[in-house]
C-alpha cells in the first residue's frame, strides 16, 4: 500500500479519535454543563467546556492554571487577551457557585459507593490531608501558615551527601486541604470530595472541626455501608470519639507508641502489647508503592480505648518483615477469625490510592500554580481540575480499554517495563491526550442546545 494512503488513514483514524474523545469530555460532564445552561449565558457555558479541554492539553507544572497561559490555549497566542477576559468571565461571574461543582463530587461518590455494593466486598472512604503551598503569595484571601512538605523533602539527608540544614519544620504560606475518595476492593477510585480550610482570618477554623463537620455529612449520607480508612494524622482519642459518636465504621492505623488497655485492663503502648504475640498466618501481600510481593504475618486482639474504656476495639498487626515497619491497625469491626484480620490489612493497604490522587493533583494538574486573588473564584478553577481528574480517571474504566489502549500506543509509547505495567497510567493518559488534541484539536466541540 501507497506510504501516503497510510499516512492519510493514520491522520484520519487520529482525527476521528479526538473528536470521540472530546464527545466522550462531553457527555462526561453533561450534567454540570446542563446546569449551568439553565443559569448561564451560553457562551460562557461553552467557556467551560472548553476550559476543560485546555486544562487537559496544557501541562506545566509552574505555569499549568495561570488565567493568561491558559486563554492563550483557548484562542491561540495571538489572540491570549480575549481568551483570557472569557475564562476571567467565566469564573467571576456570580450567577454560578463552586457549589454546583462540590455536588456533582458527591453524587459521583454516590454511584461509586452503589457500584461497589457487594456481600463479599467492602466499600471504602479513604481520607487523606495535606497542604497547598504557595510560598511567594502574600495577598490572596485565605492564605495561613502551612508546613512545607517540598522544604522537608529537600532537607532530607541522601547517600553520598553530607550538611543537610536541621532544625524546626519550615512553614510558608499556603491553605489546609483534605481529600475523600471512594473505591472498592479492586478497581478504579472515584474522588468524592475536596475540602480546603484556613487557620487565620475571618474565614479561621481547626482541623477537627472542618473534618467533623465532613464525618457527619458521610455518616448520614453512607451510614454503615462504607469502611472509613484514616491514617497516623487521624490516630487519637478525640477523632476516634466523634467517629464512634457518629457510627461510623473505621480503619486507623495506630501510632505504636499511643496508650491503649489491653485484654487485661494494663495501660500500656500499642508496640508493648504486641511485642510477645507471635503471628497467627502468613501471605503474600503485594506492596502497591514498591510494586512487590512481601511475606506478611498478622496478629489480633481487642483493646479499648483508656478515655472510652466501654467500647471494645479490635488491633490488627501487620508485619511485613525485616526492615519494614509494622503496620498498627486499630478497627471496631469484629474480629473473629484470621480472615476477618486480612480483610482490614488488604482494606488499608487501599490507601495508598489517595496518595496517589493528591500526588497527581500537585505535580501533574498543577494545582498549586493558581494565581487568583478571591477565595470563590479560586475554588471554582480548583474544583474545575477535580472534574478533570475525575474524568482521566473514568478513562480508566474496563469498557474504554480500547480507547485508552489506543490512545497509549499511539500518542504515549513507552517501552519500559514498569511504564507498561502500570495499572492506572494517569500521567501518560493525560500526555496522550495533550499530544492527541495539539495535533488534531477537535474541529467542532459539542453545541449545547
Amino acid at each position: 500500500m501507497d506510504k501516503g494512503i497510510v499516512k492519510e488513514k493514520k491522520r484520519q483514524g487520529s482525527a476521528g479519535g479526538s473528536q470521540l474523545l472530546s464527545d466522550r469530555l462531553y457527555e462526561f460532564t453533561k450534567p454540570v454543563l446542563g446546569w449551568l445552561g439553565q443559569r448561564l449565558d451560553r457562551r460562557l457555558v461553552q467557556t467551560f467546556f472548553d476550559l476543560m479541554v485546555v486544562i487537559l492539553m496544557h501541562r506545566h507544572r509552574n505555569n499549568g492554571l495561570l488565567l493568561s497561559e491558559l486563554g492563550g490555549e483557548l484562542l491561540g497566542m495571538d489572540r491570549a487577551p480575549a481568551g483570557t477576559k472569557r475564562i476571567a468571565k467565566l469564573l467571576h461571574s456570580k450567577r454560578w457557585g463552586w457549589q454546583v461543582l462540590e455536588d456533582w463530587m458527591w453524587e459521583q461518590g454516590d454511584r461509586k459507593v452503589e457500584e461497589c455494593m457487594h456481600p463479599q466486598d467492602d466499600t471504602y472512604v479513604i481520607w487523606d490531608e495535606s497542604e497547598i503551598e504557595k510560598a511567594e503569595s502574600l495577598k490572596a484571601q485565605r492564605l495561613c501558615a502551612v508546613r512545607s512538605v517540598k522544604a522537608r523533602r529537600l532537607k532530607r539527608i541522601k547517600q553520598g551527601y553530607f550538611n543537610p540544614p536541621g532544625g524546626r519544620p519550615i512553614f510558608v504560606p499556603g491553605f489546609h486541604w483534605f481529600q475523600v475518595v471512594v473505591t472498592g476492593f479492586k478497581g478504579v477510585p472515584c474522588l468524592a470530595h475536596f475540602h480546603w480550610w484556613t487557620t487565620k482570618g475571618e474565614a479561621t477554623s481547626e482541623m477537627r472541626t472542618e473534618q467533623g463537620a465532613i464525618l457527619k455529612q458521610l455518616a448520614k449520607r453512607w451510614g454503615s455501608l462504607v469502611i472509613h480508612v484514616w491514617d497516623r494524622g487521624f490516630a487519637g482519642t478525640p477523632w476516634l470519639f466523634q467517629a464512634l459518636l457518629a457510627r461510623v465504621r473505621f480503619i486507623v492505623r495506630w501510632k505504636k507508641g499511643n496508650y491503649l488497655i489491653d485484654e487485661h485492663g494494663e495501660r500500656r503502648k500499642a508496640s508493648d502489647i504486641s511485642r510477645r504475640k507471635r503471628s497467627v498466618d502468613y501471605r503474600m501481600i503485594y506492596d502497591c508503592r514498591r510494586r512487590c510481593e512481601r511475606k506478611t504475618g498478622i496478629v489480633y486482639f481487642p483493646v479499648t480505648l483508656p478515655d472510652i474504656p466501654y467500647h471494645t476495639l479490635w488491633m490488627v498487626i501487620s508485619r511485613p518483615g525485616p526492615g519494614r515497619q509494622p503496620w498498627f491497625l486499630l478497627t471496631n469491626e469484629p474480629i473473629r477469625s484470621s480472615q476477618d484480620a486480612w480483610r482490614i490489612v488488604l482494606g488499608y493497604n487501599r490507601r495508598w490510592q489517595i496518595e496517589t490522587c493528591i500526588r497527581m493533583d500537585k505535580s501533574e494538574l498543577a494545582i498549586e500554580s493558581i494565581r487568583i486573588f478571591d477565595w470563590n473564584t479560586r475554588k471554582k478553577l480548583m474544583l474545575m481540575l477535580g472534574l478533570v481528574h475525575a474524568f482521566l480517571l473514568s478513562l480508566l474504566a474496563p469498557s474504554l480499554d480500547y480507547l485508552t489502549s489506543w490512545l497509549l500506543n499511539s500518542w504515549c509509547h513507552r517501552t519500559g517495563k514498569r511504564s507498561r505495567s502500570a495499572s492506572a497510567p494517569l500521567y501518560r493518559l493525560r500526555l496522550a491526550i495533550s499530544a492527541l488534541w495539539c495535533a488534531f484539536r477537535p474541529l467542532s466541540l459539542p453545541r449545547l442546545n
